[in-house]
């Protein structure tokens, strides 16, 4: 495995195995964690509710659930502490006119959609999918603040108090996903759109407007080193939020965060088809703080999660046989976030992680593992 993946393993799980996230009776995915404002050993949790496909009745409403969590005595299972509630997402309403063809379905949806949840530098955020005033499905923003018991604190109105939907730099997709945010070093706003075919990212402004496509310096440079280090096949797909990592450590005296030292953590992952099974493989991404956002490194490897099955964990329903597919069990990144309480959108080397994952489009999981190990097989773009 070592010759093909980066295996990372657990910091806290007795197994070194990857932690199941449980919401009682519901069944979720796409999940985020972050931790509790005030709670010490207690995180927020959130995620989309997974509803059974054999089930009787159709649907196209959609909906987030939260909770506070702990985590079991063996540290195996992030549960929630008491039943899960639903995110107070508003629904939207686009232009249906936007869905055309086999895409006019997604007019009659209703609800939130793969939402992130994960602090800046200050607050914390949700971005997630919902229908669209500018194409047929759109990101949209709001501090998490307003949707949750956040305790005592001011929530102005320049911080996305009410929704707003975001925008991009021409054109549009039809259906928009999995867009972040990122900081520079000046705490100025962007919004990442897309990683392949090629980058798009621009600044973000407070209405959810945006300027022009800052990617275009670096655009040859960005490709080429993507190319070198993920294979030519597949899909390429931005995965998660992005943190601010400085590669030195906390425990170190002389560590002091500066342009050199800090950058801006993402991942991506590949996703390719086997049969009709998918399977996706995650790489970590660092890109400067400053102008012009050159990409720094890539993982040299796509990264194993311990515990990851080397089979499928869901019957192929299209086999004849009935038999389980022979690739491994797809896990998808969501969201990452630092550990420790009090920790926002910036952490050290020595600093640990969460990585939250969707399981067989119909369970959540988590590793905790710390960034130096997280960083560990990095390709460094420069001198090639």
């Amino acid at each position: 495995m070592s010759r093909t993946h980066q295996v990372i393993y657990s910091v806290s799980n007795p197994d070194r195995k990857y932690f199941r996230i449980d919401f009682g009776s519901r069944s979720v995915l796409n999940p985020s964690i972050i931790p509790h404002p005030e709670l010490l050993d207690t995180w927020i949790i959130t995620a989309q509710l997974h509803k059974d496909p054999s089930a009787r009745t159709a649907s196209v409403w959609f909906a987030e659930l939260v909770c506070n969590a702990a985590f079991s005595d063996d540290n195996a299972v992030l549960s929630c502490l008491e039943p899960p509630l639903q995110l107070p997402i508003p629904a939207t309403f686009g232009d249906s006119s936007k869905c055309l063809g086999d895409l006019s379905y997604f007019s009659l949806s209703v609800g939130p959609h793969d939402a992130r949840v994960f602090y800046g530098p200050d607050i914390p955020y949700t971005i997630y999918g919902s229908n669209s005033f500018f194409t047929c499905f759109g990101q949209w923003i709001s501090d998490f603040r307003i949707l949750v018991d956040w305790g005592l604190d001011t929530i102005n109105e320049h911080e996305f108090r009410q929704p707003h939907e975001l925008q991009r730099p021409l054109p549009w997709n039809a259906i928009e996903k999995n867009w972040f945010l990122f900081w520079d070093d000046l705490g100025q706003m962007f919004l990442h759109h897309e990683i392949a075919p090629a980058r798009v990212f621009s600044k973000l402004e407070l209405d959810g407007s945006v300027g022009p496509n800052l990617a275009l310096m670096t655009a040859a440079s960005d490709q080429e080193c993507l190319k070198r280090f993920l294979p030519d096949t597949g899909k390429i797909h931005q995965a998660t939020n992005s943190l601010a990592v400085t590669l030195c450590a906390r425990s170190d005296q002389f560590c002091q965060p500066d342009a050199t030292n800090t950058f801006v953590l993402f991942i991506i992952q590949q996703k390719t088809l086997h049969g009709l099974h998918p399977v996706y493989e995650p790489y970590v991404v660092l890109t400067r703080r400053s102008m012009p956002f050159e990409i720094y490194a890539v993982s040299s490897k796509p990264i194993w999660i311990f515990g990851r099955s080397i089979r499928a964990e869901k019957l192929d329903e299209d086999s004849p046989t009935g038999l389980l597919e022979e690739n491994s069990e797809m896990l998808y990144m969501t969201s990452i976030s630092w550990k420790s309480h009090g920790q926002k959108d910036h952490g050290f080397i020595d600093d640990t992680l969460f990585l939250a994952f969707g399981r067989e489009d119909s369970d959540a999981g988590g590793i905790d593992v710390t960034a130096r190990d997280l960083l560990a097989e990095l390709g460094m773009c420069a001198g090639f």
